[in-house]
C-alpha cells in the first residue's frame, strides 16, 4: 500500500457534510482544493449499463429486445472494444436467457458481466452463470452506511472485503460499486477502503465510482468529495490503483452527467459507464451515443467506430420498445439536425457547414434537413425541396414561381390556426402540384 495511506475513521456519529449538504438549500459548490492538471489515459473506453442501471426506469427488456441492442452495441464498438463492457442483472430468467443468447452471438466485446448485491450466496448465480467479473454494490457515504444499513464504517466495510474473498474465492473478479462516493469523507473511509480492497484481493480489484445522485461537478479546484478532478487525482495518489482499475457512473439529477463522465477521462479514469440514450435510475446515465462522439473528439480516432449504428438503435427503440425520443434529443432525435429558420436554412443550402455540426449524413446516415414552418421562408421551402429531390431542383431558386405558390399555402394554413410544422407528406403534395415534372 501506499506509504501515504490513510487509516479508516470509524466515526460514531454520520458525518453527513451539512456544509455542503443542507436539504433545504442546493448543494453547495465548496472552492480552494489544488490546481489538478489533465490526465488522460493511454487509453479510455465505454462501459455498459444498458440492461442493469438502464432497467431501473423503464419496462424490461424481452430477450429479444436485449439480444438486438447488445448486437448494435458490438456494432459500434466494433473490433476496436471501445464499449468494452455490459453488464447483467442475473436475478430473473429472462435475465439469466438474455445472457446466453448474447454469448452465443460470440462477440469479443462488449463483455458480458454481471451485477449482485454485497451477499455471498448470490455469487452462486454469478458462479453458475460462468460470468468471470461482477460488480458488487458497496455504499461508501454515510448517508447509506448510518442511515440505510444501519451499521458503522468499520462493520460496513469489514462485510465488503467478506464478499470480495468470496468473489475471488470463486474465481470471479470483484469490481466494488462504491456507490454514494460524492458524499462520502474521502479521506476518513474510502482511501481506505480501496486500499484495504485493493491489498485483500491481491491487487486485482476494480473500482467503479458512482456519482449516485448527480452531486459530481467537473470543475476545476472544486474540493473533496463533489469536484471529478480532485477526486479521481486523490484516489490515484493515494491508493495503488491504476487508471485501467477505475470507472466512472454518473447519474444526471443535475444535468451534468455527460460532462462529468468526460471529466472522469480527462482526470485519469479509463473506463465511462453509460446506456443506450441515458436511461437509467431516476434521471439516467450518461448516453452511451454522446460518449461515442466525445471519445473520438478526445482520441481523435476515428477508424473501427460504427456510429451510423446510434442512428439503427434509436430507430429500433422507437419502433420496437415504444421509445419516445424526444425530436431535439442530440444525435438521435427525429430534428436534431433539422431547423425552421429561413434564414438558416439559406445559410444550408450555400454550404452545410455553415449549420450543421459535423458530416450527419456521414456519419449518422443522417442528412440536415428543414423542418418547414411560417418561419421558413422561400430559402427554407428550397432547402427542403433540395434535400428531397437531389441534383434534379438544382436550377429552381427560392423565387421560382412555384415555390412562392407554396410558400403561399403555408401562410394560409398558420393564418387559419395552424401551430405544427408541415410534414413531409403535406410539402410533396403541395411541390408535386407546382413542379410535377421533378416527381
Amino acid at each position: 500500500m501506499n506509504e501515504n495511506d490513510y487509516a479508516l475513521k470509524n466515526v460514531k456519529e454520520p458525518e453527513l457534510l451539512r456544509d455542503i449538504y443542507h436539504f433545504d438549500k442546493i448543494p453547495a459548490f465548496r472552492f480552494g482544493g489544488e490546481k489538478v492538471e489533465i490526465n488522460i489515459p493511454k487509453d479510455i473506453w465505454i462501459t455498459d449499463t444498458t440492461f442493469r442501471d438502464g432497467q431501473q426506469s423503464r419496462s424490461p427488456y424481452t430477450v429479444e429486445q436485449v439480444v438486438k441492442i447488445f448486437e448494435l452495441m458490438s456494432r459500434i464498438g466494433g473490433e476496436r472494444g471501445l464499449i468494452r463492457q455490459t453488464e447483467f442483472f442475473l436475478y430473473g430468467e429472462n435475465d439469466r436467457k438474455a445472457v446466453e443468447k448474447c454469448r452465443e452471438l460470440g462477440f469479443k466485446y462488449p463483455e458480458v458481466t454481471s451485477w449482485i448485491r454485497a451477499v455471498k450466496r448470490d455469487f452462486e448465480l454469478v458462479k453458475s452463470m460462468q460470468i468471470a467479473e461482477t460488480g458488487i454494490l458497496t455504499s461508501c457515504s454515510d448517508y447509506h452506511i448510518f442511515l440505510k444499513l444501519k451499521k458503522n464504517r468499520r462493520q460496513a466495510l469489514d462485510g465488503y472485503k467478506e464478499v470480495v474473498t468470496a468473489a475471488l474465492e470463486n474465481n470471479v473478479l470483484p469490481r466494488c460499486h462504491l456507490e454514494d462516493i460524492t458524499r462520502a469523507d474521502i479521506h476518513g473511509f474510502v482511501i481506505p477502503m480501496i486500499n484495504e480492497l485493493y491489498e485483500i484481493s491481491g491487487g486485482k480489484v476494480k473500482i467503479r465510482l458512482c456519482d449516485t445522485m448527480g452531486y459530481g461537478l467537473p470543475y476545476h479546484q472544486v474540493d473533496l468529495p463533489r469536484g471529478i478532478p480532485t477526486l479521481i487525482s486523490t484516489i490515484l495518489a493515494n491508493t495503488d490503483m491504476k487508471p485501467e482499475q477505475l470507472e466512472w457512473h454518473g447519474h444526471n439529477d443535475f444535468h451534468k452527467v455527460l460532462a462529468n463522465a468526460v471529466c472522469a477521462w480527462l482526470y485519469g479514469c479509463c473506463a465511462a459507464n453509460g446506456t443506450f440514450l441515458g436511461f437509467g435510475e431516476r434521471t439516467g446515465n450518461p448516453p452511451i451515443e454522446g460518449l461515442v462522439f466525445e471519445w473520438m473528439g478526445i482520441t481523435g480516432v476515428h477508424e473501427g467506430i460504427d456510429t451510423c449504428a446510434i442512428t439503427e438503435a434509436a430507430r429500433f427503440f422507437r419502433e420496437e420498445t415504444a421509445c419516445n425520443i424526444p425530436s431535439n434529443y442530440p444525435f438521435v432525435g427525429s430534428d436534431f439536425n433539422s431547423t425552421s429558420a429561413g434564414i438558416h436554412a439559406d445559410g444550408l443550402s450555400k454550404n452545410e457547414e455553415i449549420y450543421n455540426i459535423f458530416n450527419t449524413d456521414k456519419f449518422l446516415n443522417r442528412p440536415a434537413k428543414i423542418a418547414v414552418t411560417n418561419n421558413s421562408g422561400l430559402a427554407g421551402i428550397a432547402y427542403w425541396l433540395y434535400t428531397h429531390v437531389g441534383e434534379r431542383a438544382a436550377g429552381i431558386r427560392k423565387d421560382h414561381p412555384g415555390l412562392i405558390k407554396v410558400k403561399e399555402w403555408i401562410d394560409e394554413q398558420y393564418a387559419n390556426g395552424r401551430v405544427t410544422s408541415i410534414s413531409e407528406q403535406e410539402m410533396t403534395e403541395q411541390v408535386k402540384q407546382v413542379l410535377p415534372e421533378l416527381f
